[in-house]
């Protein structure tokens, strides 16, 4: 990735990379930008599978959303919990979902 990115990052992700009490981030924005593109192709990616698992299991959305969850933490994890967390909400969103949403346990 060139470091003339100029993509917008969403504050919402941004705020994965501060610190309690900072407001700068702990990782160069380069780094964010590439972690920001993933997890939204990630979330974007899900949408078709998530609307599948809907009408397939005949389950609420947040039993999807909660089973997607456990999916993106399971080890070998290409995200972290924090991004995890993130790509549950932006899939939400997409999917306009979003009353559905609640922290998976």
């Amino acid at each position: 990735m060139s470091d003339d990115n100029q993509a917008v990052l969403p504050a919402s992700f941004i705020a994965l990379y501060l610190s309690p009490g900072r407001s700068k981030p702990h990782a160069p924005r380069a780094e964010m930008a590439q972690r920001y593109e993933f997890c939204e192709d990630l979330a974007t990616m899900l949408v078709d599978h998530a609307q599948t698992k809907l009408w397939e299991l005949g389950v609420a959305e947040q039993d999807v959303l909660a089973r997607i969850h456990r999916g993106l933490v399971a080890e070998p994890s290409s995200v972290t919990q924090a991004e995890a967390v993130w790509v549950l909400r932006r899939l939400a969103e997409l999917l306009g979902w979003e009353d559905a949403w609640a922290v998976p346990r």
